[in-house]
């Protein structure tokens, strides 16, 4: 089955609507989207957020207010709404179908990492790769994802996101085989979420090794390490990267923290390769989620996936190649490995990962 054929992108749309376009949220998110609307030449007139976080401040020389004060000013269903922020909390996610369900609103697509927009010229330009990885996936429902995620992220439309989620416990059931994992590999793991999700499917985890760079959380990875009875969980603080180095890691904790970064908090940061710290030793199971290092940290563990053909979670979101790249870079790696994709409740297109068996 061919990919969707699209005419048109959110910011072709935006470009030329007349109706104003107003933000929900601030910060960084919204930063990265602003620039992108001057870019195109697109005005956002006015910015609003969840009533609890209205305080009478500014945001771009704008006064931050509240939806009803939208709808006040523009008319009910008068407006489009840009969604600049990030959630999968139940509730907020909630709001947000709420005011889509009175008003456009859109979740704009702009990478977590790198410069690469994610519009109908890249599609344009990488449709061909695009195609070879889809033809890689294993079942119809990670070609349902994959379609689903390409409308969205040229559309902005969060209702592809609502068709494109997966129930998570079909992957422990159907995908994965946790009953038979005895060390697992843990790339980003953060305080040890991830672990914790974990340990009730694989009963027979005896190992963990869990990496992680930035410092406060590594902190707070240690103390459920140092807490934790059901397996023996060692810590690296560091990266994961393609070899042993030294790299400035954007610490500022917002959504483009990660390696290379660039900002008031960089600092110089360690990274290794998996097959360095693993020096041979088995794991059956590795979790790749490194802001954009992923590509890095799978050349990193080569050796290890050869030797031993561990099970493999890898994200595919934070940049816009991510989503065919790394299903191409993983099939040139092992050709024997089923690829699957499966994305649950996020907005915007986070959460989103390709599993190898």
């Amino acid at each position: 089955m061919s990919l969707p054929e699209f005419e048109t992108d959110l910011w072709q749309y935006l470009a030329r609507t007349d109706k104003p376009i107003v933000m929900y949220g601030m910060g960084n998110g919204a930063d990265k989207i602003l620039a992108v609307c001057e870019h195109f030449g697109i005005t956002v007139r006015d910015f609003f957020a969840s009533d609890g976080f209205v305080r009478g401040h500014c945001f771009h020389g704008k006064q931050v207010m509240h939806y009803a004060d939208m709808v006040e000013k523009y008319g009910a269903g008068q407006f489009i709404v840009l969604l600049s922020f990030a959630s999968s909390l139940p509730d907020v996610m909630a709001n947000f179908y709420r005011i889509a369900s009175e008003t456009e609103l859109y979740a704009p697509d702009v990478p977590v990492c790198g410069n690469s927009l994610f519009d109908l010229a890249f599609y344009r330009r990488h449709l061909a790769e695009l195609e070879e990885a889809d033809r890689l996936l294993s079942d119809e429902e990670s070609h349902r994802v994959f379609r689903e995620v390409l409308s969205y992220k040229i559309s902005g439309d969060i209702r592809h996101l609502r068709a494109a989620e997966s129930n998570p416990a079909e992957v422990m059931r159907h995908i994965l085989t946790p009953d038979r994992y005895r060390a697992y590999a843990d790339l980003g793991a953060y305080n040890g979420d991830t672990i914790r999700a974990l340990l009730p499917h694989a009963l027979a985890l005896k190992k963990v090794y869990a990496m992680e760079p930035d410092r406060r959380n590594f902190r707070k990875l240690e103390a459920y390490a140092a807490e934790e009875t059901r397996c023996r969980v060692q810590c690296f603080a560091a990266g994961a990267w393609s070899h042993k180095d030294v790299l400035p890691f954007d610490a500022s904790g917002n959504r483009n923290a990660g390696l290379h970064g660039k900002s008031a908090k960089t600092v110089d940061t360690e990274v290794n390769s998996l097959d360095n710290i693993l020096s041979g030793a088995p794991v059956d199971f590795i979790k790749y989620d490194v802001e954009g290092a992923e590509r890095e940290a799978l050349i990193g563990s080569e050796q290890t996936i050869a030797q031993h053909r561990p099970q493999l979670l890898l994200s595919v979101y934070h940049r816009s190649e991510d989503l065919y790249a790394l299903p191409l870079q993983l099939h040139r790696m092992r050709p024997d490995y089923r690829l699957y994709l499966r994305r649950f409740p996020y907005v915007p297109a986070w959460d989103l990962n390709l599993y190898a068996v």
